[in-house]
């Protein structure tokens, strides 16, 4: 499970960087800018639904900070 959440957010910030590097060198000439981002929005969403999927399914448990008090 978290080798599937960290190539996510690799895949997410990868496409982050290619639109960014689109939006440089295209200057507004071409919809790769906007392709990238769109994907990198869609695989966001794509990823928190995963997560929200694996807590309901019991693949993953919360370790945070405990709510109750001590």
């Amino acid at each position: 499970m978290h080798i599937i959440v960290v190539v996510a957010f690799i895949l997410i910030i990868a496409s982050l960087f290619a639109g960014l590097y689109f939006v440089m060198k295209d200057k507004g000439r071409s919809n790769r800018a906007v392709n990238a981002l769109t994907f990198r929005i869609g695989f966001s969403i794509l990823l928190f639904v995963f997560i929200l999927v694996s807590y309901w399914m019991g693949w993953i448990h919360p370790t945070g900070i405990p709510l109750t008090p001590r």
